[in-house]
């Protein structure tokens, strides 16, 4: 178990040695940290020398680039669950001009530099060549820590090198470099634009490469809602706020140096075509041609071109079939479908068992098939727009007040209410529509929780309640949680006219006539999506199902504990 909330690892190893490290220290590091693991490289740095070895600059190189990408790779191969930061203060061309703070030719911490989390343990590989040196060495180690972060004077420190012996003789068998580390290209100003969505490790080496590229400012272009239209599970993309506030938290830690500019991207190219002091545009293999693109309409507007610089995309080795290869906030956003998104509302009021689940989406959603499934697997399914029929039967309280609200010549010839001609007297009139509401929609409720209630009488479990107007009706309350179905627009209207027979037209008035998916998005406390294949829906509601059978038994076992507390 974890012992620790954030780390500090001092990375000592040289340059050519430590990509063999770097998986097996991660690896033993997440051991000890559960929340935030920070990294500071100073490769041959001397902690058992018995003096007191101080930071200094290092070199911005080719390699360390590399490196930097191979860590996070890395990290999120073997310690996916940790929020790895590669420091950079430390990092600078001899060419750089100090910032104003740093007087100090060779210091690149004149005052300890504060982190967003405070370090409750400082880690290294440093290799202990006698036993007899371990407390110098970690005395060595705090004071080094001491000189370059804000840490408590009693920080706690971990060789973590005892665990790395079997590396040696891989280790013995590299050979030092003969060359010397190839300079990398920095420049004053440097600019990248995306999405940011749930900062990940392809996010933080884009972040930290184009840091190490930079030595005056950061440009960053976060896209905005007009950028957003076309990304998969958009609905789940975070804030831009929240995206913005969490970048400008990251790059404080890793390089505070840094004048750093965050702008919202609403188009394809922002910024970046017109401001004149940009050097480099940091790039993928995947968006080298928006690069070109911009460098096109630079030159259009007498600007020169941006330096592209090309970082390779990382893999992702947990992907499914249905996720991009690379890491990517789409495959991220997708792997939330089923689990719970928002914590859960005070039901107190509701009795624990059967437990309620509300089901809602948009036309075409899938939100039925979703239902069924969840039937398969032995919840109690409780159609409301059945329900909805049976309220216009003959006979029935809507009944009586429907025709004498809207007219008996909506009447058929066998006394049933023609809801095809009821349609037409409330289409495009809001107030007519909540006159008809107001007399179905509580009668609806009604049915509901008869039903709820013989479910309860018979032990079941779970019902689940399949209403697409399950929040315009404000049903919420007879629910323990609610879940919303989504798909894309166009995929709805392609499946509304297939099914429906009717025009793109009529199919997207349709749409536009029900609350928005991003609308709903905000009161679900479960999203699921239909648009893949059958199978792939069918264990998307299977880790639903087993996730939501985990919290009815917490909920069962919290409710034991404060009825035994209570009787004694």
């Amino acid at each position: 178990m974890s012992m620790f909330s954030t780390g500090i690892l001092v990375l000592t190893s040289p340059l050519h040695i430590l990509p063999l490290r770097i998986a097996p220290v991660l690896s033993s590091a997440a051991q000890l940290v559960e929340r935030t693991l920070y990294v500071h490289l100073h490769p041959g740095l001397n902690l058992g020398s018995g003096g007191q070895p101080r930071p200094v600059f290092i070199p911005p190189v080719v390699d360390l680039s590399t490196l930097i990408s191979r860590l996070y790779s890395n990290a999120a191969d073997v310690c996916a669950h940790l929020d790895v930061r590669v420091l950079l203060t430390n990092v600078r061309a001899q060419s750089a001009a100090c910032s104003g703070t740093q007087t100090i030719p060779n210091c690149p911490f004149p005052t300890p530099q504060s982190l967003s989390h405070s370090p409750d343990v400082v880690l290294t590989d440093f290799p202990l060549q006698d036993p007899g040196e371990f407390h110098q060495v970690k005395q060595c180690l705090q004071k080094y820590m001491g000189h370059c972060y804000v840490c408590s004077p009693s920080l706690p420190s971990v060789l973590l090198h005892p665990q790395l012996i079997r590396l040696q003789e891989k280790e013995e068998g590299l050979k030092e470099p003969e060359e010397k580390a190839e300079p990398l290209e920095t420049y004053s100003d440097v600019v990248v634009g995306g999405t940011f969505d749930r900062l990940h490790g392809a996010h933080k080496t884009l972040l930290n490469i184009s840091c190490l590229l930079a030595n005056r400012r950061f440009l960053i272009g976060v896209c905005d809602q007009a950028m957003l239209k076309k990304k998969v599970l958009k609905e789940l993309v975070e804030p831009y706020p929240l995206r913005v506030q969490r970048l400008q938290e990251f790059l404080q830690d890793i390089k505070p140096s840094l004048q750093v500019e965050i702008v919202p991207l609403d188009d394809p190219f922002g910024v970046s075509v017109v401001d004149p002091l940009l050097q480099c545009i940091v790039v993928s293999e995947e968006t080298r041609r928006g690069g070109e693109a911009v460098n096109k309409k630079r030159i259009e507007n007498g600007l020169p071109a941006l330096v592209l610089h090309e970082i390779q995309l990382l893999k992702d080795a947990h992907h499914t079939e249905t996720e991009e290869e690379k890491i990517s906030s789409s495959s991220l956003r997708s792997r939330l479908l089923g689990t719970l998104l928002t914590p859960l509302k005070d039901t107190s009021h509701l009795p624990a068992l059967p437990y309620v689940i509300g089901l809602t989406g948009g036309s075409g959603s899938g939100k039925s098939s979703i239902a069924r499934h969840l039937e398969a697997l032995g919840a109690v399914r409780i159609d409301c727009d059945k329900l909805g029929h049976e309220v216009y039967q003959p006979g029935t309280a809507a009944y009586h007040r429907v025709l004498e609200e809207f007219g008996s010549d909506l009447l058929k010839e066998d006394k049933t209410i023609n809801r095809q001609a009821l349609g037409k007297k409330v289409f495009g009139n809001q107030e007519r529509l909540k006159a008809l509401t107001d007399i179905v929609w509580p009668q609806i409720a009604l049915l509901v929780k008869s039903i709820i209630s013989q479910a309860r009488e018979e032990g079941k479990q779970v019902c689940v309640l399949d209403a697409a107007v399950l929040l315009e009706a404000g049903w919420i309350d007879m629910v323990h949680e609610v879940w919303v179905t989504v798909i894309p627009d166009e995929e709805a209207v392609s499946r509304i006219t297939e099914r429906d027979g009717v025009t793109a037209e009529d199919a997207l008035r349709r749409l536009q006539s029900q609350w928005s998916n991003a609308k709903q998005v905000e009161h679900a406390n479960v999203v699921l999506s239909t648009l893949w294949e059958p199978e792939v829906t069918r264990k998307q509601v299977l880790k639903a199902w087993n996730l939501l059978q985990k919290r009815i038994q917490q909920r069962q076992e919290g409710q034991k504990w404060v009825t035994t507390s209570s009787q004694l």
